[in-house]
């Protein structure tokens, strides 16, 4: 049974469950929430897969602002919690604030990179799942014009729209992307509303496949391409269930491993930088029952061949928070 942690308001304390034991793992989600069925669902997978695999039990918080991410951090290490994972680039200013205080407390940021001695810092080439289903976008659209819907406008979500972009293009060059961010602040994370509109004006645009990049705000853009009768292509988590036969596939990024691998190696983990890409297993595409019957053998086998040809090095994927330039496409 896993102890919940809640806060009590913007201002307030946390309030920490009674008889929470020192050492057990704890998880904060980004904005968003924790069932937003993308980034902070699969973390939460990652932290559930553990507690029934070993029996044991974490704890947790979702929070309501920006301002709460270092109280959060500052009460999770007091409690004793270790190691503390969190999941989202945005905790990186709060993280580097409190990891020197804690110097006993082992820490895992996931998007962001923390210097600090008890910090696993966890990014994802994300670039590199994106361009593989940039290219079943490309195969299965029959308009030549495919979109992407990013949640907020940061280097981070560009990385995967300028992924995306390159993988239609190495299929159809000739192909229209179009590609619109949500907003500028957290709150584009859990828009639904917004991702439809933006996802309707695609439409009118010519799109007839659209990959969303926006946490929770994807659940409007996926719903809406469902119902307009086009193709969708979901993100971070196995999205393909939520409209079976309209989702083309799912760019998964695998933060449920991440949070897997920190809550495993508990107080002993490793610390430092660590990447998960193509070549061990930290990106990919969802194939089930759900899609099958879109992806054609020749698509699965274009695509596992791009697959093996990015993580050996012999396709190179722009990665945008290398150099923020996008060949592929205009932002």
């Amino acid at each position: 049974m896993k102890l919940m942690h809640t806060f009590l308001g913007a201002a307030a304390g946390i309030a920490l469950t009674a008889g929470a034991a020192a050492a057990d793992p704890a998880l904060i989600f980004d904005l968003g929430g924790k069932f937003d069925k993308s980034f902070n669902e699969a973390a939460f997978s990652g932290a559930q897969r553990w507690a029934e695999e070993t029996g044991g039990k974490f704890a947790e918080i979702e929070l309501q602002s920006d301002a709460q991410r270092e109280q959060a951090l500052r009460r999770f290490a007091e409690a004793g919690a270790n190691p503390i994972v969190m999941a989202g680039f945005a905790f990186g200013d709060a993280l580097g604030q409190v990891a020197a205080d804690y110097p006993d407390t082992k820490f895992t940021i996931i998007d962001m990179v923390v210097d600090a001695p008890n910090v696993r810092s966890v990014v994802f080439n994300e670039h590199e799942g994106s361009y593989l289903v940039g290219m079943m976008a490309a195969q299965a659209s029959k308009s030549g014009t495919v979109s992407f819907v990013g949640g907020m406008d940061i280097p981070l979500i560009r990385r995967f729209a300028c992924g995306y972009a390159q993988g239609v293009k190495a299929v159809n060059p000739d192909a229209t992307v179009i590609s619109n961010m949500t907003g500028t602040t957290g709150a584009a994370w859990n828009d639904p509303v917004k991702g439809s509109e933006i996802t309707k004006a695609q439409i009118s645009q010519g799109s007839d496949v659209v990959f969303a990049a926006a946490g929770g705000t994807g659940v409007g853009v996926l719903q809406t391409a469902a119902d307009e009768k086009i193709l969708s292509i979901g993100v971070d988590s196995n999205q393909n269930y939520l409209h079976s036969g309209q989702v083309l596939t799912s760019m998964l990024k695998r933060v449920d491993n991440a949070v897997f691998s920190a809550f495993t190696d508990g107080v002993d983990m490793e610390t430092g930088f660590s990447v998960m890409g193509l070549a061990n297993g930290g990106v990919g595409y969802a194939m089930d029952e759900h899609n099958a019957s879109l992806v054609t053998a020749e698509m699965k086998a274009s695509v596992e061949a791009a697959s093996t040809q990015i993580a050996s090095g012999e396709i190179a994927v722009h990665d945008y928070m290398s150099d923020d330039s996008c060949p592929a496409l205009t932002f």
